[in-house]
C-alpha cells in the first residue's frame, strides 16, 4: 500500500516539472547551417563571426534597394530592440548584402542605421560571397535589368539566429512577430 502510495506521490511531483519551453522559429540545431564568415562592414573593417563570440547573432541576408521583405524585417527587428530594452544589449543584428555591386559601405551604413544605429551591415563580393551563402543555405540571384538598369534581387527571406558561441540555432521566417522574437531571443541568452 504505501509502495503505491509513494508511486502516485512521485508521479504527481513529476508532473510539476515544467519542461522547457520551446522556441516559436524553427530550432536547427546541430543542423549543417552556419559556420564562420570573412566580411567586411559598412566601416571597412574585416568581420568574422568569431568578432560576435558571447552575443546573439541575428543574421539576416538582403539587399538595400528590397521593396518589401528587408524593410519588414528589419523594421521588426528594430521593435524587438525596443521591446527588450536592456536585454538587447547581447544580440548584435547583422545585415549581409545580397548585392553587392549597389550596397556600397555608405549605402549599407544609410540603410541599416535607419532601423537602428546598433544593426552592422556586411558586405563581400566572389568567392567570400558564395562560400557564405553556401555556408547558411541562401539564396540570392540578382534578375535581368530593365530598360533603365534596375533590378530585382531574389533571395532568402529568413533571418538565422546563432548562439553565442556563434552556432546556428534558429531560422526565423518572414513576419515572425515582435512578441515571437522577444520570447526566442530571451530563451537563448538565458541558456
Amino acid at each position: 500500500m504505501w509502495r503505491w502510495l509513494w508511486m502516485v506521490v512521485l508521479l504527481l511531483g513529476l508532473q510539476g516539472c515544467k519542461q522547457p519551453e520551446p522556441f516559436v522559429a524553427t530550432d536547427i540545431t546541430g543542423s549543417a547551417i552556419g559556420g564562420d564568415f570573412s566580411l567586411v562592414d559598412f566601416n571597412g573593417k574585416a568581420r568574422k563571426l568569431a568578432d560576435f563570440k558571447g552575443k546573439l547573432v541575428v543574421l539576416f541576408f538582403g539587399y538595400t534597394h528590397c521593396p518589401d521583405v528587408c524593410p519588414v524585417t528589419l523594421g521588426e527587428l528594430a521593435n524587438v530592440r525596443k521591446r527588450m530594452g536592456e536585454d538587447f544589449r547581447d544580440v548584435q543584428v547583422l545585415f549581409v548584402s545580397a548585392d553587392p555591386a549597389r550596397d556600397t559601405a555608405a549605402v549599407l551604413r544609410q540603410y541599416v542605421t535607419y532601423f537602428s544605429p546598433d544593426f552592422l551591415g556586411l558586405r563581400a563580393e566572389g568567392a567570400a560571397l558564395a562560400q557564405f551563402k553556401a555556408n547558411y543555405k541562401l539564396v540570392g540571384e540578382a534578375q535581368k535589368p530593365d530598360a533603365n538598369g534596375n533590378y530585382a534581387v531574389d533571395h532568402s527571406a529568413a533571418s538565422f539566429v546563432l548562439d553565442r558561441q556563434g552556432r546556428a540555432r534558429l531560422m526565423v521566417p518572414l513576419g515572425h512577430g515582435t512578441e515571437n522574437w522577444a520570447h526566442d531571443l530571451r530563451l537563448l541568452l538565458a541558456e
